[in-house]
């Protein structure tokens, strides 16, 4: 099983990445702030030689236009091919809103504003483009997860299952992720799962265990593959202690399970 304080290191290294990677992109920058000021035509010239160049961000970007046509024809298929690229590469917005349309809902409201206090939460956590101040990071981080951002929801239950900057707290770590694996996040689900194998914050429970880790393997991105191998062995763990009959509820509840948007 993967150290759950280093992956939440390189998960964070990683978004926090992105995050610096646009802000240093002039091109990038520029296609952004005519998209927003309805420019759409010097948005799209200046976003296709990045999409060549395979820049993640890029790709998003042009995959929120096809969805909301703005410059191009309205397409949904164009949106999610493109979210997917961009996803892949490991791309946050991408894989929220590539999850969004996969449930066939709309997007979480003030999405924008969600991320913005999520991204200064990886700020001061990591300490790159301001002091480090892991007090100023929680309150973002918690900013975001109460607005119902799921990536912001799942990081606070890792802060809190591990006791980085915090003390322990198992219940409080299943509370956050229970709050975004409703909503489908993977690897909050996964984590779920086996907080549940393990009767950490609630009480032990092989089949709730079992139908978690299922759906999280169900939902990891190509680009996860070793979060969806570590789900798999813990999944199979978990499935040798129960019964063909287990099994089969417990596969029954998540083939029937459906998320649960916060708005």
């Amino acid at each position: 099983m993967p150290n759950p304080r280093a992956t939440l290191a390189a998960s964070l290294t990683a978004s926090l990445m992105v995050v610096i990677g646009a802000a240093v992109a002039g091109p990038l920058e520029d296609a952004i702030a005519a998209r927003e000021s309805g420019d759409y035509t010097t948005a799209l010239k200046l976003l296709r030689p990045l999409v060549d160049q395979d820049v993640a961000e890029a790709e998003f970007y042009l995959g929120l236009m096809y969805a909301q046509g703005q410059g191009v024809p309205q397409d949904d298929a164009a949106a999610l091919s493109w979210y997917r690229k961009a996803a892949d590469k490991g791309d946050a917005d991408a894989q929220f809103y590539l999850g969004s349309m996969n449930y066939g809902r709309g997007l979480l409201p003030r999405y924008a504003e969600a991320m913005k206090w999520y991204r200064l939460g990886f700020i001061y956590s990591n300490g790159y483009v301001a002091p480090q101040d892991y007090a100023k990071a929680m309150k973002w981080y918690r900013l975001a997860a109460d607005y119902g951002l799921a990536a912001a929801q799942y990081t606070l239950g890792s802060v809190y299952e591990n006791g980085l900057v915090v003390p322990q707290d198992y219940s409080e770590a299943v509370k956050w992720y229970r709050r975004a694996a409703d909503q489908g996040y993977a690897q909050a689900q996964s984590n779920l799962g086996r907080m549940y194998a393990a009767g950490r914050g609630l009480p032990q429970d092989d089949m709730s265990a079992y139908m978690w880790l299922n759906l999280a393997i169900a939902q990891f991105l190509n680009s996860e593959k070793e979060n969806r191998e570590s789900a798999v062995q813990a999944r199979d763990l978990v499935a040798s202690k129960l019964t063909p009959a287990q099994i089969a509820a417990a596969q029954k509840f998540a083939a029937e399970w459906k998320p649960k948007p916060e708005r």
